[in-house]
């Protein structure tokens, strides 16, 4: 016969077994910042796609597509981007407002193609299909940044190495001598090998054994 509990009593065995192994169970990690942005647009996307007239399948579309996307997002943009017939044209700190519009920065627009080139090969999409690493894309990011880079007086300069810095920086290898106990002789290449003796007689140190033996 199958336990069972009694009025009032505590739970029976076998819902104690599910409780303890529920709160054992690890719960779910928390989506990162980057994968949650790139969930939010990746969804943007989609639903750009949809309100697209004529609507757009994701099969269909094209690096075209990508750049009228991203062209559509200026309009949520922040950045003052003034035009080449602004006073204050290339200017990094206009002292005063102008008319000109506001875009979205290149470094948003770069790091946005970044996370849907990425979400489209996680959702199904073919590496060799993807419209967000298409060349046209490639080349209007870099417009955006050398017109941007000129309208706002600010150069987007990519990080160089410096090679001679790093191996500058490098600690230099330890003696191995350092690493041997101090009565350890280390004999380094093109050394000779010759035993130390204080007596330059050459003559072997007197036994120890000898001199307590006579005594």
């Amino acid at each position: 016969m199958d336990p069972v509990s009694k009025p009032g009593g505590g739970p029976s065995e076998g819902s104690s077994a599910g409780a303890s192994a529920a709160a054992t169970a690890p719960a779910a990690a928390p989506a990162s910042r980057y994968e949650s942005q790139k969930r939010r647009d990746w969804n943007t996307f989609l639903q750009y796609l949809k309100n697209h007239k004529p609507p757009l399948c994701l099969a269909r579309c094209s690096g075209a597509h990508v750049i009228e996307f991203l062209k559509y997002l200026d309009q949520f943009g922040k950045t003052k981007v003034h035009a080449s017939g602004c006073p204050y044209f290339g200017h990094p700190n206009p002292p005063a407002p102008c008319p000109c519009p506001l875009k979205q920065a290149w470094g948003s627009l770069d790091a946005l193609i970044g996370r849907l080139r990425a979400a489209y090969e996680e959702n199904g999409g073919r590496p060799e299909s993807n419209p967000f690493a298409a060349r046209a894309v490639r080349i209007f990011l870099r417009e955006v940044r050398e017109g941007q880079a000129k309208a706002r007086g600010i150069p987007y300069e990519k990080k160089k190495r410096k090679r001679h810095a790093a191996s500058a920086s490098a600690p230099a290898p330890t003696a191995a001598i350092l690493s041997v106990p101090p009565e350890t002789h280390v004999v380094l290449a093109g050394e000779d090998h010759q035993p130390e003796t204080s007596d330059p007689s050459g003559a072997p140190p007197p036994s120890t054994t000898a001199a307590s033996t006579a005594v």
